[in-house]
Formats: C-alpha cells, structure tokens, sequence
C-alpha cells in the first residue's frame, strides 16, 4: 500500500478515496456501456479463433497454412519409439503434446461445428474449422496405432519449459509417452474416444470412409478405457506437473458413452450412461466448470439433450431427468440463480473461478449456455432453478455477455482475442509468436538465447498470434500484457475450441443460419411446457434436485468474547441411500471461522483420508465456528457405489 502523504486526516483521505473510486467505477461502467452498444463483428471473430489452429500446428505444413510465419516442425515425433507422431497440435505457448487437453479441444471443436455448422458455412468457415479438426484427429490416429495403445503425449513439460525456442528450432526432448493395458490412462483414451466420436460426425456426410475410421477407433478406445481402469498421469507421471486430472476418469468414461452414443444411435453406450450415473458421480457431481480436466457438466448437458429430443426411453427417463437436474443447476448457478453454488464474477461481470487462465471457463460455459438454449428452446422447456424456471434466451443472452466482455465490452476495453478490436495484447506468451520467424531470419535460435534475446525483450511480439484468446483478467478485471505474465497473456487451444461454437452462433444473429432470428427469443415470445404442462413453470419435483445425501446443521453452543458473539456450529451429513457413498465432496460458503472435521480440496472439502466412503444409513460431522450466522453448506458431488 501506498503511505498516506498531505493533509486531511485518515477521514478526508478515505472521503476522496471513495469518491475515487466511484469516479473510476462509473468511467468503467461508461465504458463498458459504449463499447457494448458498438456491438461486435462475431463473423471477423469467428474467423480469427479457428485462424489461432495453424499457429498450433505441428508437423509439415500445408500448401494452404494461412499463418505465414510458421514453418514445419516436430518431423521426427515418435521416431525414437518406433512410431509416427508427426502432427498433432501445441497446446499453447509452449512445444509439447499434451494428450488430454489435445484431445478436450478436438472434442470442443467437434461439437462446435455439429451444433452450429450450418452457422459457420454462412460465415464462410465451415471448410476451415473442419480441417482444424481433421488436423487433430489424423494425429489421433496415428497415436493410437492398436486397440490397447494409446500415445498421450510427445515431449515434456520441464524440458520445454527450460528453453524459450521456435517449434521450428527446438531441442527439448521428444520423448513419447504411450498408454496401454499395463500403464492405464482412461480420462485420456476416452477423451480421445469421445474427440474421434464427435469427429465421426463432422464427416459422417463430406468423408463416410473417414467417419468410419474414426469410429471405429474411438468405440476401442472406449473399450480400452474402461476395461483397464486407472489415472493416465500415473501412467504418463510427467503429464502430471502439467495436466493433472483431479476429478478421476468416471467423468471421461460417462463423456465418451455419451458421445457414442450421440455417434451411433447404439443403446448400449445409453445403458452404460444410465446404469453407471451414480457409480461414475453423473448424477452425483454439481461442478459449476467445465473444461479439459472436468467434463460433468457437459456429460449433464449431452444426457438433457437426449432427453429432451425424446431419446431417453421408458428404462432410463428418470436417470436422465437427474442428469438434466444438475445440467439446470450448472446453468443456475452461472446466472447467478443457483443459490449457495453460483460462479464468482469480477465487478465488470466476468465469471471468475481462478488467476491462470481462468478463459478457459469463460468460453467453455458460453459455449454450454448457448448450445443449451437452443436445446430448451427446441423442446420448447426451460432450466429449472431454486428460484423458478428460466428461459432459453436468459441463458443465450448470458452467454452473449460473456463472449462479449471477452472480445472488449469490459472495464478495460481491451479484447482477449489477439488481433481482434482496436486494444488487445501485444506480448503474448507464446514461443512462435515471441520470436523473429525462421521465414525472416532462419539463424538457428538456441535454447537459452530465446530467452536471452526474445522473452525477456519488452515490446510487441514479432508474429501476430491472431485469434489467439489469452487467459484473461484477474478478479478485478485487472491485466497485464507481459510476456512473462503467462496466468494472463498465454492462449490455449481449448481458450478457442469452444468459443468458435459460440462466436458461430452469436454470428447468426447477423443473418447467418437457420438461426438469423433468434429460435430461443422465438421460443420466449410463444408458451413453454414443462413437466407439468403450464405455461409458465413454477418450480416442480424436478427442482428439488434430489440427492441422497442429507445434510443437518445446528448451532451447538453461543459464548460472548471481546464484544463478538461466537456460535460452534456442527454439520452432521447422513448417507440416506442404500448404497456406499464414495468421493463426497462438501461445498461451504459464507465460511469466517475456522473449520474441523473436513479438508479443503480443490472442488470444496472433503473428509479426512480415514473416511473415504459412507456407507448407507451411516452419519459423518464436522463443526466450525464463527462469530456469524451459519454458513451455506451443500453437497459438491459424490459417487454411489
């Protein structure tokens, strides 16, 4: 903190300081106001995301590579271990191969273009999206060259991290690193499944043979996955550092059933949905983020969406009634509609969940909200929330704001898009881009004078980084457009994959699709129906969001102390299924004491190691204290065992 200088006393310092403050914050509102009410070219931005994918390029280039200043690299990838790992993509501003986010983007791109393709060929950019996800899943291809193996991942985050070089200099370590049945990875084999599921889709009708290929691998890596359990980054232990997952593989398993089946119409991968909703914490877990590490949310999503399009069937209705129930609670709490469990936003309204990258949720959710809409609207429904139903065009519209804040409607002004809008960041941390091209100069740059010459050199990057859409702001709104800043100025590919499907659908908006006129504001207009057949839902059974886990909280004791009045509040949580409750996760807020009985873990608190499951019928307690009413406390999620 600055030392107070001058005169006025603590009193009139804190009088101009508010003033201050609120000056900045109706400039800030002003300018949000005026950059919103410019609009925004959603075609010009679609084009620059899927643009950003040749910059990620690895391999040899082709003829029609738009992003000029990159060249061929990676041509050796896999040499060493007897296999063809040339291509693939960089997942950001480093040159390594990281399996699961790569195939999370491939995932996202896939999805993208099935929900808004027809969106994307009025803006002249279907063809382009298309090879971005052609790109990844010939690389799928290549690294998964028997049922039971699985390359997921081609060189190693130290060694890279330890040189600062062009893709098409370096000379870090290209280790290859590859699952199969004595080293399990099934988050990454069925990522990789659910990627070339997807993709089977993209060319179901312009490549049948391809679509053929790519199904075929994706129903045995499925397989793979699922009959040899295990964490890949105890398998690939230098992912680890990196990628780590921390939601477990239960999530990838329900993403990929769920993609086989949307590929194949096979009911099998419904009956695997269904029958392992509670085993795998399908209906179990309330994450309100979606992204390459948790995939609970869009698995929630998929399943409402089969619902909704009547494809659920007698035998498994109620489990994906459940599966919409948490799709809605996602939905909720981004609006800020779901009670204890909302998203965090900035003051200029961002959704805000942590300092590096926290994009990567902005686009993600965007994505989800939008795609949801469409599927409410379609079925003519809406999300149920705590507080009552919501419309489709409450969600879109939510969704606009986002990509919005993103592309410049902030109290910045400043897009996140690199090369996007009259302000955006120059000093991307990204090691092409941060370097001279090899085009313009070809002198070998070593591992140490990139750093040396190029990372540490202040100034506008040598390549424009076009579409490139870094991690963002912090809580406050706050960026600094450093190099070494990378929590802020690196992109990512999976920044981009879903964003590309958003920024297509908010484009429609300009004449473009079946959706030129908005399908959810032409729902809003006529009436909804819901479960109960009225036209404006109120809330019903559906929003009473059932879970087995009954949670008790009461104040146990009350003492006075230094003029504040203390209360010892004890949380008793009782298992009211008939079966084992395992991973349960405890969310808290409106938490200012002190807490036993419970660990913080990254997705709320948990119990200590020695009570890892709950059998039914059985109780657990823990207890906090605080010199305040009780805190919010709610279940996170758990699987049913």
């Amino acid at each position: 903190m600055a030392s107070r200088r001058g005169g006025g006393g603590a009193r009139g310092v804190v009088g101009r300081m508010a003033v201050l403050v609120l000056a900045l914050a109706l400039a800030a509102a002003s300018e949000v106001a005026r950059v919103a009410a410019a609009g925004h070219d959603y075609r010009q931005a679609l084009s620059k995301s899927i643009l950003y994918f040749e910059a990620q390029r690895s391999g040899p280039l082709p003829s029609g590579q738009r992003i000029a200043w990159r060249a061929n690299s990676g041509l050796l990838d896999g040499k060493a271990n007897g296999a063809d790992l040339v291509g693939g993509y960089y997942d950001a501003g480093d040159n390594v191969k990281f399996g699961l986010p790569m195939a999370f983007t491939v995932t996202m791109m896939s999805w993208s273009v099935l929900e808004y393709g027809e969106q994307m060929e009025a803006a002249g950019e279907l063809g382009h999206a298309m090879d971005a996800v052609k790109w990844g899943t010939d690389y799928f291809v290549k690294a998964h060259p028997e049922p039971n193996v699985l390359y997921g991942e081609v060189g190693d985050g130290d060694s890279d991290h330890d040189c600062w070089q062009r893709p098409e200099d370096m000379t870090t370590s290209r280790q290859a690193y590859r699952l199969d049945p004595q080293h399990p990875g099934s988050e990454l084999a069925a990522e990789t499944a659910a990627a070339m599921a997807g993709a089977s889709l993209v060319f179901r009708s312009s490549n049948p043979g391809y679509a053929n290929q790519l199904l075929q691998h994706s129903k045995q890596l499925f397989d793979f996955a699922d009959k040899y359990r295990g964490r890949y980054d105890s398998s690939i232990t230098v992912a680890r550092k990196y990628y780590a997952s921390s939601s477990g593989y239960g999530d990838e398993l329900l993403w990929a059933a769920a993609w086989l089946y949307e590929a194949t119409g096979d009911r099998r991968y419904l009956d695997y949905l269904a029958n392992n909703a509670d085993a795998l914490g399908g209906t179990g877990w309330s994450i309100n983020q979606f992204g390459w590490d948790v995939k609970y949310p869009g698995v929630q999503i998929l399943a409402a969406k089969f619902l909704l399009q009547g494809k659920a069937g007698g035998a498994h209705a109620d489990v994906l009634r459940r599966y919409k129930q948490k799709a809605d609670l996602f939905a909720c709490s981004c609006l800020g509609k779901g009670g204890s469990n909302n998203v965090r936003r900035t003051p200029g309204g961002m959704i805000y969940h942590q300092s590096w990258n926290n994009v990567q949720f902005v686009t993600s959710a965007s994505f989800l909200l939008a795609a949801y809409a469409d599927h409410l609207a379609a079925a003519r429904q809406e999300a149920q929330c705590p507080s009552g139903g919501v419309r489709p065009s409450e969600l879109l519209a939510f969704a606009k704001s986002q990509v919005d804040y993103i592309l410049g409607s902030n109290p910045r002004a400043t897009s996140y898009m690199v090369g996007y809008g009259a302000t955006y960041p120059r000093q991307a941390h990204h090691r092409g881009a941060s370097i001279v091209s090899i085009k313009a100069d070809p002198a070998f740059v070593s591992c140490q004078a990139g750093y040396n010459s190029w990372y540490h050199r202040r100034g506008s990057n040598p390549n424009l980084l076009v579409g490139a859409t870094v991690g963002g702001p912090d809580e406050y709104d706050n960026f600094a457009d450093e190099r070494d800043n990378y929590q802020q100025t690196e992109a990512t590919t999976y920044n981009n994959a879903p964003l590309m499907g958003v920024l297509a659908r908010l484009a429609a908006g300009h004449g473009g699709g079946r959706f030129g006129h908005s399908l959810a504001d032409e729902v809003d207009a006529t009436s909804m129906k819901s479960d109960n057949k009225t036209s404006t839902p109120s809330p019903s059974p559906a929003v009473e969001h059932y879970s087995p886990i009954e949670i008790e909280q009461n104040a146990t004791a009350s003492w006075t102390e230094r003029s504040k009045t203390y209360h010892r509040y004890s949380v008793t949580v009782t298992n009211r299924s008939l079966k084992t409750v395992h991973e349960l996760h405890i969310g808290i807020s409106k938490l200012y004491g002190r807490v036993w009985g419970v660990d913080k873990a990254r997705y709320g608190y948990v119990f200590p190691s020695w009570l890892q499951s709950l059998p039914a019928g059985k109780s657990a307690a823990f207890v906090y204290i605080q010199a305040a009413p009780p805190a919010d406390v709610w279940v996170t999620g758990y699987k049913l065992l």
